[in-house]
């Protein structure tokens, strides 16, 4: 699976995954804010502008259409997802 991340310095392909997104955006250098890393504070929630992801366990913070949690879900497609990052290194 392909995940693309869209950020304010630029463009990124990561080809592996984690146990959840927000893994996959840390061990990358894309940090993005977070706060319990199980759905319960939507701190992370991020914009998915394509594809589709399966949630690990059901996320208690509200979940929009078009927004994503990525402490608690993993793609099931390939993704496209624009983040907000405090700290970026290239991937």
């Amino acid at each position: 699976m392909s995940i693309t991340l869209t950020t304010d310095s630029g463009c990124y392909q990561v080809s592996t995954q984690d146990n959840s997104l927000l893994d996959t955006l840390e061990r990358t250098g894309h940090q993005i804010e977070y706060q319990c890393r199980q759905g319960y504070c939507g701190a992370c929630r991020t914009t998915i502008s394509s594809g589709t992801v399966t949630y690990t366990s059901e996320p208690l913070a509200m979940v929009a259409a078009g927004s994503i949690l990525p402490c608690c879900c993993k793609a099931n497609s390939d993704i496209t997802l624009a983040v907000i990052t405090t700290t970026t290194v290239s991937a």
